[in-house]
């Protein structure tokens, strides 16, 4: 990946930390963006050949300023994503909204910043971060779980519109994975999940930042519009 520079949403810690360490190994510039300034800083520090753009997926102007900023992009890892679980019968239109706009909405114009200049040079990676759940569904996460299986509609219908420009588009659908969004669950629920998970453990950011490593990299040229699941078998 010499020579190729790697845009990182959500990069301040958690799987997009473990993505841009990653990429960074493959030999990829790695640009790393969230909305913690300080947080990406440190992150950047520790990353060789990385530097950091502040970003918030909620915002147009943000995302206009951040690709601005960032200039040439091969691979975008779109991975930010917030929560603001309630089951529908009570969701407010404001957590719908606001979920929806961060991880679906921010993405797809996350896209739009990286696709003229992929066009021009004939090459480019785009992976979404899905979820297990947006292939599964689940309950109290109507919102979330919308969000996620939107994204797997987007990287299909995208990889038909730039297969020809020699432009993937897939996605990578984690399971769960332990870090701070899993951190918060109860032991009790915690033991649940990993009865429901073949290889008895919850995954690791290195698991997810395996896979976005290999769909970025050449020997995944001919991989397009597939939804890989790295979930330890709980989906199949």
């Amino acid at each position: 990946m010499t020579n190729r520079t790697a845009f990182v949403t959500g990069a301040s810690r958690g799987i997009g930390l473990a993505c841009a360490r990653a990429l960074a190994s493959a030999g990829a510039k790695v640009i790393l963006a969230a909305r913690d300034a300080s947080k990406l800083e440190a992150a950047s520090k520790e990353i060789p050949n990385s530097t950091w753009v502040e970003l918030d997926l909620a915002s147009p102007d943000s995302i206009k300023a951040a690709f601005a900023k960032a200039g040439k992009v091969d691979i975008l890892v779109n991975n930010a994503a917030i929560t603001k679980d309630g089951l529908a019968l009570r969701m407010k239109k404001d957590d719908w909204d606001a979920v929806i706009a961060t991880n679906l909405t921010g993405a797809f114009l996350a896209i739009q910043q990286v696709l003229q200049g992929m066009m021009k040079e004939r090459w480019g990676r785009i992976i979404n971060i899905s979820s297990i759940v947006g292939e599964t569904g689940n309950p109290g996460q109507a919102n979330y779980v919308a969000s996620k299986a939107g994204l797997i509609g987007l990287t299909k219908s995208l990889a038909q519109e730039m297969a020809s420009r020699n432009i993937t588009v897939n996605a990578v659908a984690p399971g769960f994975i332990d870090t701070d969004m899993t951190a918060v669950l109860s032991d009790d629920l915690k033991a649940n999940l990993l009865a429901h998970i073949p290889l008895k453990r919850l995954g690791k950011p290195e698991d997810i930042a395996a896979a976005v490593k290999f769909l970025a990299s050449d020997e995944a040229a001919y991989i397009t519009g597939h939804v890989l699941d790295v979930n330890g078998g709980m989906y199949m």
